[in-house]
């Protein structure tokens, strides 16, 4: 009887034993889980036609948002898919939830930020006035009365020129991408076109279009990069501390400098 029972007595300490081990495995298990977590990945909207902001070239994308937005992601340890698409679609593209960030060439307005949560502005722009390089009779936005004046769908230009339309008297013609809009003032289709200075001075410089920009700056552009408003706001304090820590190191006026000659 005493042999039985000490053999219980051993078997119990053994099974005790056994349920303690068991424990630690599935304690390791559970920390290796957590550490292998993989980064997140979020969808970029762009717009392709919009050098030397973002363009397509040797089927990679590149510019200055390609190139400040990968190396955000890179310096706050978050992944990105680019999705191009048409300008005027990127905002309701955010809403309709098809993408967490949007970055541009978008300027900072009061209208859009009923929309859209703006990081920090990341570049000043502008508007200007653009016509063929052998008009001389246009100088400013006074002498556009009778004129036909060609926008792109969605941006500021095309905000700018539908209020104005009344007051200078011309007529607004609208386009779906850069390209399109620079060719109809160079066949003469239209007579101005309006476009943020940095992209129309690239566009000039870079492809020899036979156009020249007349006048003053029209506005006062700020550029920002978007999530929808109310969300994603660890995102954007992620792109925001990015993007000063790339001003701070020399990265950011290295990527400007790449692409826009001093």
């Amino acid at each position: 009887m005493k042999k039985f029972s000490l053999l219980l007595l051993l078997l119990s300490a053994m099974l005790i034993i056994a349920a303690c081990g068991s424990d630690e495995p599935a304690e390791e298990t559970g920390g290796s889980g957590d550490g292998a977590a993989e980064s997140k990945t979020y969808k970029v909207g762009i717009d392709t036609t919009y050098p030397p902001f973002e363009f397509e070239e040797n089927g990679e994308y590149t510019g200055i948002d390609i190139d400040l937005i990968n190396a955000i992601a890179e310096s706050q340890g978050f992944e990105i898919e680019f999705n191009p698409m048409d300008f005027g679609g990127i905002i309701p593209a955010l809403q309709a939830g098809q993408l967490d960030v949007a970055i541009a060439g978008m300027s900072i307005t009061d209208e859009r930020k009923n929309v859209v949560d703006f990081s920090d502005p990341y570049f000043d722009a502008g508007l200007s006035l653009v016509v063929a390089k052998d008009n001389n009779d246009i100088t400013s936005l006074e002498d556009l009365e009778g004129k036909t004046v060609a926008v792109k769908s969605g941006t500021t230009g095309s905000k700018f020129a539908m209020d104005n339309e009344s007051k200078y008297g011309y007529t607004v013609a609208q386009f779906e991408d850069s390209p399109s809009m620079f060719q109809e003032v160079s066949n003469g289709n239209a007579d101005v076109l309006l476009e943020d200075y940095p992209v129309i001075a690239y566009a000039i410089a870079e492809s020899g279009l036979d156009l020249k920009t007349v006048g003053d700056r029209l506005t006062g552009d700020q550029y920002g990069i978007a999530v929808l408003k109310g969300e994603n706001a660890d995102l954007l304090e992620k792109i925001n501390t990015g993007l000063q820590e790339l001003r701070d190191s020399g990265e950011y006026d290295e990527i400007l400098n790449k692409y826009i000659a001093e």
